[in-house]
C-alpha cells in the first residue's frame, strides 16, 4: 500500500488538539476526511463506522480489517492531535464501557431460543436489532441526547424532515412531538412545496432530518433551504460521511445493521423516543399539560375504544 509521508499536510505538522469524547473524535475526523489521503480515509472510515471494534480490537486487527497497516492508524490518531494510538483508543473504550450489558444478555438468551428453531432469519435480524439498539445507549449519547432535547426546547418552531425509508421516523417524531409540543411541524414536501414549507423557519427554529444510505436528494435540498435561513439542525443519519451531515448543529449516527433488505430504522424510531422523552421530562409544566389536554379532547371526540 502506498503511504503519504508523515510530514506532509495528513502527518503531525497538520496535527490538531486531542479531543476529549468521542463525539468530538468523531466530528473531527468527519471535517478533516475530505483532505485525508487515501490511506487515511480508509482508516477514518473503518473508526466511524466500527467504534466498539476500535475499542476493543489490537491496532493490528483494526488495520487489517480497515485494509490499512497499523502504522497508518497511528498516523491518523496522531492527526487529531493524540499522543499515541492507545491514548486515541482510549476515548472509544471509555464511550462504549456504559453500554447496556443487559441488551447483549438479552440477545443471547434471543440466540439460544431461536437455535431450538430452524429459523436463522428470525435470529440474525433479532440479533442486529438488539445490537443496534445497544450501540444507541452510550454514555457519550447520553450527554448529548440532553443537549439535542435543550435545543429542541428553545427552539420556537420544529420542522421535521425525512422521506422514502425514513419518513415513519419523520412522521413519528412530528405526530408523536406535537402531543406535547405543538410547534413541531412535519415537512412533506408535496407538489414541489418544499421550499414553501421551509421558509417560515428561521435562525431561532430547528429542523430534525433523517435519511439513510440511499440518501434522499430531497433531504439534502431540505437542509440546504434551512441552513439558507440559519436554522440549527439535527441531524439523525448512518455515518457521518453522510451528505446530511455537513453545517448540522448536532449529528446522531444510529446503527441500521439488519439481514433485512432495507436499513433498519428500529435505533432511528428509539432515539426519537428517548429524545421526546427527555424534552417532556426536563421541558416546562406545560408540555404535561399538552398531553393531559391531547389525551382528553381524544377521548371526548370518541377517537379511543374501551377495553371494557
Amino acid at each position: 500500500m502506498l503511504e503519504h509521508d508523515p510530514q506532509t499536510a495528513d502527518g503531525e505538522n497538520g496535527q490538531d488538539a486531542p479531543a476529549t469524547g468521542l463525539d468530538a473524535v468523531n466530528q473531527q475526523l468527519a471535517a478533516a476526511y475530505p483532505e485525508l489521503s487515501p490511506q487515511l480515509k480508509l482508516a477514518a472510515g473503518y473508526v466511524l463506522e466500527h467504534p466498539v471494534e476500535i475499542a476493543f480490537q489490537s491496532i493490528r486487527k483494526s488495520a487489517g480489517a480497515a485494509r490499512v497497516t497499523a502504522s497508518t492508524l497511528v498516523r491518523l490518531a496522531k492527526r487529531l492531535g493524540f499522543d499515541s494510538y492507545e491514548q486515541f483508543r482510549e476515548v472509544f473504550q471509555s464511550a462504549v464501557q456504559a453500554g447496556p450489558v443487559e441488551l447483549s444478555g438479552r440477545a443471547s438468551d434471543l440466540r439460544t431460543l431461536a437455535s431450538q428453531t430452524d429459523d436463522q432469519v428470525f435470529l440474525d435480524v433479532g440479533d442486529a436489532a438488539f445490537d443496534n439498539i445497544g450501540r444507541l445507549f452510550t454514555a457519550d449519547n447520553q450527554a448529548r441526547v440532553r443537549d439535542a432535547a435543550r435545543l429542541l426546547l428553545e427552539a420556537e418552531k420544529i420542522a421535521v424532515v425525512g422521506f422514502r425509508d425514513t419518513f415513519a421516523c419523520a412522521y413519528h417524531f412530528a405526530y408523536v412531538g406535537r402531543i406535547a409540543m405543538p410547534n413541531v411541524q412535519l415537512i412533506r414536501g408535496q407538489e414541489g412545496g418544499l421550499l414553501t414549507e421551509l421558509a417560515p423557519f428561521g435562525e431561532n427554529d430547528v429542523v430534525v432530518a433523517f435519511g439513510f444510505e440511499p440518501y434522499c436528494a430531497e433531504t439534502v435540498r431540505a437542509l440546504d433551504i434551512a441552513r439558507a435561513g440559519e436554522t440549527k439542525a439535527i441531524v439523525i443519519t448512518d455515518t457521518l460521511r453522510s451528505p446530511l451531515v455537513p453545517g448540522a448543529t448536532m449529528t446522531f449516527t444510529v446503527a441500521n445493521a439488519t439481514p433485512h433488505f432495507f436499513p433498519s430504522i428500529l435505533s432511528a424510531i428509539t432515539l426519537i423516543e428517548v429524545l421526546l422523552a427527555e424534552c417532556v421530562a426536563f421541558g416546562p409544566d406545560g408540555l404535561v399539560d399538552n398531553v393531559a389536554r391531547f389525551e382528553s379532547r381524544m377521548r371526548a371526540m370518541g377517537a379511543y375504544v374501551s377495553n371494557e
